[in-house]
């Protein structure tokens, strides 16, 4: 990757001065070392006699010093005597006096810390604030050891972003000479970041560039967050962005020149500001690809580096290609071959022409992987994320992907792989070094969704139960028209081995159902337990098969006109055992947000392995992003194409039920009702024309359906989490079986829906709120037009 040249370290204004001078009520004045009364000279030193020591033994004293018996009366050597006794740090006072040729040494004993304890934190825990002081109980208190605690605790308390927070270190005197020290911490107020400047940015605005970088002025509604709290560290991730970003524009001579932080005048905030300069863009004048390894030709390489000759210069996309050429080499058992980038670049045209030297390095080999500050999480928790083992040949995208894997667990705080020599100059020895956090999670949100009404949904999980990296969660959602909970257990690497296995129980309740503009209503419950067994075929295939067993019931059917006969006739108890796989291709570029990528889903469920049910039931479903950032030049334009299909045929006989079949609408076809598609029965009147059933949707067997959404940002800070899509819904649901003499419409026609809508990812779930227009539909299809759809859901 092409490096960005020298940058100017962020010169950070930080009150040095203020951090350097006493604070009102800091610890005292420290006393000078006082020296030793003259002594007279000549003679030999017969004795030394202590006074005064009541823990430390005499001879430990005698042993400090300079002088010994038998040494002669040398006041320099007396002196320098009481210097080392002093520098200890075991004594407030020493004196050294002569005494016939016998050398008399009074001290007094500095005291014992008893206990360290913190008064008026809050911002800073008490187990927090011990660790940052060195002063511990049972250590020798000294004035100097206080007033470097006071000063950790400072420096601690800006890493909160409280840079106004004074400390006074207080003693309170116990007997046997021993003391408690106390701490008073005054907090203050948290310095916040009010303003973010840039200084020489000509080709991009202050407002763009305050995205790019991660720290963020303070508002109101970032009280979740801790961007907008002022941390060096964080400023200069800020540096690597703003490089990476401009890298990424093409301006490759691109530099901060430096990054200070200011507090206001009132002591309140802080002024960041970052001086860069842009430099010119540059276009790429041509790309070589030099091989010195047999078997890859600058022919087959090529087409793995996406810049070519006029376009503008990306740095992200050279790193990509570098990225591509390495697994290349890899893939071909080249496991030493490395990319070395050159990069000459043309003032005058503003142009850069990149050679990539693809050449075999030296041969280095792992000798030893050792993992330290795993206090909790068993060593082959981590082994199993990492990508290289002992005795493989040592590759640096490897460790790079292994460091990603850690980091993608989200057990430690911290992870780092680095390297020391090893026994030989072939071989090194891979320091993984971790830092636990807590990985315990309770979860509690409620919101509103249009399918189930008010909801709130509370769960309880340990992603690393007992340090196995097992996660067990139980999950329970309450809402106004149903319930669900969910008690599981997930093994990630099953037996040691490229297995993910698990279990679950739950229970499923959907009370009085009555999809809108029907006359109908029942209610739904299942209560059973399934057990899962997967396997990763690569990093981008996986396989996994469910075993489920439940008790189904269709009950509280009411009597009369509001009674449906399909309903009616499907009332009762029902059990089902089912055997179910699911194939999946994963080439997102993220799980969470992804942008680009494909992901397709082939799920197959076979259910007469005992049970009532017995069918085949298939859904199909598939996913594409496009990026447009290129267009747009906002990574948050993205277009995607998602479409499903569903297949369900009876076997041995058996009847297909409600619970078994496809329904269409809701999320799944915009703009027309929860079920509101397909296959629908008209109201039966009798003679007198008084309704005797109900009409409505009864669910299909074969479906498919096809969205086109655009996702795009809106004119609103993108810390809020607020974006918006437009999108156009097709799909088609069919296949019911007619029963007695209800009126059927059974339409295997296409159903359209068109509209946008605004998507909120808070901290409590993913809220879309989505209106739209059905622009084809049939007889009997139930609109609705405003959608409300909460993270949660059935």
């Amino acid at each position: 990757m092409l490096k960005p040249r020298s940058v100017l370290l962020a010169s950070v204004c930080l009150l040095p001065a203020m951090l350097a001078a006493p604070s009102p009520g800091s610890t005292r004045a420290l006393a000078a070392t006082p020296a030793a009364a003259a002594v007279p000279a000549g003679g030999t030193i017969a004795a030394i006699n202590v006074t005064g020591n009541k823990r430390i033994e005499a001879s430990t004293i005698t042993a400090y010093m300079v002088v010994q018996p038998g040494s002669p009366f040398d006041p320099q050597q007396i002196n320098q005597s009481v210097k080392t006794l002093y520098a200890t740090g075991l004594f407030k006072s020493v004196n050294i006096t002569r005494k016939g040729n016998d050398l008399d040494v009074a001290v007094v004993e500095n005291p014992l810390v008893d206990q360290v304890l913190f008064s008026g934190n809050s911002a800073l825990s008490d187990k927090d604030a011990l660790a940052a002081v060195s002063m511990k109980p049972r250590s020798v208190y000294t004035p100097e050891a206080a007033e470097a605690g006071r000063r950790a605790l400072l420096d601690a308390y800006a890493k909160k972003g409280h840079y106004n927070a004074q400390v006074t270190a207080n003693i309170i005197k116990l007997p046997d000479n021993r003391v408690n020290v106390v701490y008073q911490c005054d907090e203050g107020k948290e310095t916040l970041i009010s303003r973010i400047g840039f200084v020489g940015n000509h080709h991009f605005s202050q407002s763009t560039l305050r995205q790019v970088v991660s720290s963020r002025q303070s508002a109101w509604w970032r009280f979740l967050s801790s961007a907008d709290e002022y941390n060096p560290e964080r400023v200069e991730y800020d540096e690597y962005l703003l490089h990476k970003f401009y890298f990424h524009k093409g301006y490759a001579d691109f530099q901060v020149l430096s990054a200070n932080a200011n507090l206001s005048p009132d002591r309140k905030s802080f002024y960041l500001t970052f001086t860069v300069d842009e430099g010119a863009r540059y276009k790429v004048g041509s790309v070589k690809i030099v091989s010195s390894i047999p078997h890859l030709s600058e022919k087959d390489l090529r087409g793995l580096v996406p810049l070519s000759k006029g376009d503008w210069f990306d740095g992200d996309a050279l790193q990509e290609g570098i990225d591509a050429l390495n697994k290349r080499a890899l893939d071909l058992g080249y496991a030493f071959a490395t990319v070395n980038p050159q990069v000459k670049s043309d003032k005058k045209t503003h142009t850069l022409d990149i050679v990539l030297n693809v050449v075999n390095g030296p041969r280095v080999w792992i000798q030893r992987i050792d993992i330290t500050g795993n206090t909790r999480t068993e060593d082959k928790v981590i082994r199993r994320q990492l990508t290289v083992a002992e005795g493989d040949a040592y590759n640096q995208s490897k460790i790079d992907k292994s460091t990603q894997n850690l980091k993608n667990l989200g057990f430690f705080k911290d992870e780092k792989i680095t390297t020391s020599p090893g026994s030989t100059p072939q071989q090194v020895v891979l320091n993984t070094a971790v830092q636990e956090q807590a990985t315990g999670q309770f979860s509690l949100g409620g919101g509103y969704s249009t399918s189930i009404g008010a909801l709130l949904n509370t769960g309880l999980s340990q992603n690393n139960f007992l340090g196995t990296g097992i996660n067990a969660s139980i999950n329970a959602l309450i809402a106004q028209r149903g319930t669900q909970i969910n008690l599981g257990m997930t093994d990630p690497y099953f037996l040691d081995r490229n297995l993910i296995a698990g279990w679950d129980v739950f229970r499923t309740v959907t009370d009085s159902y009555t999809a809108t503009s029907q006359a109908y209503s029942y209610s739904e419950s299942s209560i059973g337990a399934d057990v899962r067994l997967g396997y990763r075929f690569n990093q981008n295939v996986r396989q996994t098969f469910t075993y489920t067993v439940s008790e189904r019931n269709i009950y509280d059917i009411p009597t009369g006109s509001s009674t449906n006969i399909y309903i009616e006739s499907e009332a009762g108890k029902s059990s089902l055992s089912q055997l179910s796989q699911t194939l999946t291709f994963d080439y997102l570029d993220d799980d969470q947000n992804p942008t680009s990528g494909l992901m397709v889903n082939l799920t197959t469920d076979l259910a007469g392995l005992g049970g009532d049910a017995k069918y085949l039931r298939i859904s199909p479903d598939v996913s594409y992003y496009i990026p447009l950032e290129r267009i747009f030049g906002n990574k948050r334009w993205v277009l995607k194409f998602s479409g499903s299909a569903g297949y369900l045929v009876d076997m041995r006989g058996y009847q297909d039920k409600i619970e078994d079949r496809f329904f269409l609408g809701g999320d799944t076809l915009r703009g027309f009702a929860d079920g509101g598609v397909g296959p629908y029965v008209e109201p039966v009147y009798n003679s007198s024309g008084t309704l005797t059933s109900s009409g409505g949707q009864i669910g299909g067997r074969y479906m498919w359906t096809q969205s086109t959404e655009l996702h795009f940002p809106l004119p609103v800070s993108p810390d809020l989490g607020i974006s918006g899509f437009a999108f156009v819904d097709v799909g088609s649901l069919w296949g019911a079986n007619p029963i007695g003499t209800a009126t059927l419409h059974d339409s295997s026609a296409p159903r359209v829906g068109a509209g946008v809508g605004v998507s909120w990812n808070t901290p409590f779930g993913l809220i879309n709120l989505s209106l739209a227009q059905p622009v084809v539909k049939q007889e009997g299809d139930q609109v609705q037009q405003f959608r409300v759809s909460f993270g949660t859901r059935f």
